[in-house]
């Protein structure tokens, strides 16, 4: 009887230490009282889960894509809530992340092994040479944290000299599933809205290559990465009917991943571009084509 007790009082620990934890409080500003916020929809059923239910499914996927806004604070903070809730789970393989290029990865590397060592950089920034375009304020404590990680912190995107090679000479991108006419007509039209209908007609070919290379790019390191694997990257890059998941298909790793999209919770999501949607609050919108016309 006593030896039935401590195996079902082991049980009962094992158990409690898989519970995760409270997701953060939002940050944003706007959209608290939206009904939306804070829920979590499995789009293929169409049924709201608990962070807990997440937390499980994402943690049986090889590799997990998780799309942002980036300037939503709120999306960062529970990016670092999810790769805790991860690793309490099952071991993680590896973190790639789009706001790292090639030409930063051995810095990295090297941040990671010092930290390890107990001997962190004094400025990660600098160590890393981060780049300005991402705001440390709202990425600098989910990079911190990874550099402390055992499993390897890895770039995802291109470097800007590959970038300027692809606009001099678009590659040829083969695979059946992101090259199909309505794909690359969706992410055309993308780029004109984006940049306010302010680019040359003769320039949205090249822009197409570059988006579709860096998303090609993010599929073959994501691929190559230890498994289990998380990608953190803009949320049209994530898109199941537009991004990654579609080179990932090309590339013969398209089963079994699973891709969440952070979204604003006044956003439309459906279960052709995600598996799971979870609504934060918002940011205060901007007008980024009056910036531009200035």
């Amino acid at each position: 009887m006593r030896i039935v007790l401590i195996c079902l009082f082991s049980l009962l620990v094992a158990c409690q230490a898989q519970q995760v934890t409270p997701p953060p409080a939002p940050i944003a500003p706007q959209g608290r009282d939206h009904a939306d916020l804070g829920v979590i929809r499995e789009l293929a059923t169409g049924r709201s889960i608990t962070p807990q239910e997440l937390v499980e499914k994402l943690a049986a996927a090889p590799r997990v894509l998780v799309g942002e806004q980036h300037d939503n604070p709120d999306h960062h903070a529970l990016q670092l809530w999810l790769l805790r809730q991860l690793a309490a789970q099952r071991p993680q393989g590896s973190l790639l992340m789009e706001m790292l290029n090639p030409d930063q990865q051995a810095k990295v590397d090297a941040a990671q092994a010092a930290t390890r060592a107990g001997q962190p950089p004094a400025d990660p920034y600098q160590a890393l040479s981060w780049q300005a375009n991402w705001d440390w304020g709202v990425y600098g404590a989910l990079v911190t944290y990874a550099l402390r990680q055992p499993y390897p912190l890895l770039s995802a995107n291109l470097d800007r000299s590959q970038i300027m090679q692809i606009y001099k000479q678009r590659p040829t991108l083969n695979g059946p599933a992101s090259t199909t006419q309505q794909v690359q007509a969706t992410l055309l039209e993308d780029i004109r809205e984006s940049h306010c209908g302010m680019l040359p007609e003769s320039q949205l070919p090249a822009m197409l290559g570059v988006q579709q290379q860096r998303d090609r790019r993010m599929a073959e390191r994501l691929m190559a990465a230890p498994t289990p694997a998380v990608l953190l990257a803009g949320a049209f890059h994530v898109r199941k009917d537009l991004g990654v998941p579609l080179h990932l298909k090309d590339l013969g790793a398209g089963e079994g991943n699973a891709v969440l999209i952070l979204a604003e919770a006044d956003k439309t999501v459906t279960a052709e571009s995600a598996d799971y949607v979870w609504y934060t609050a918002a940011q205060p919108a901007q007008d980024h084509c009056a910036q531009l016309r200035q």
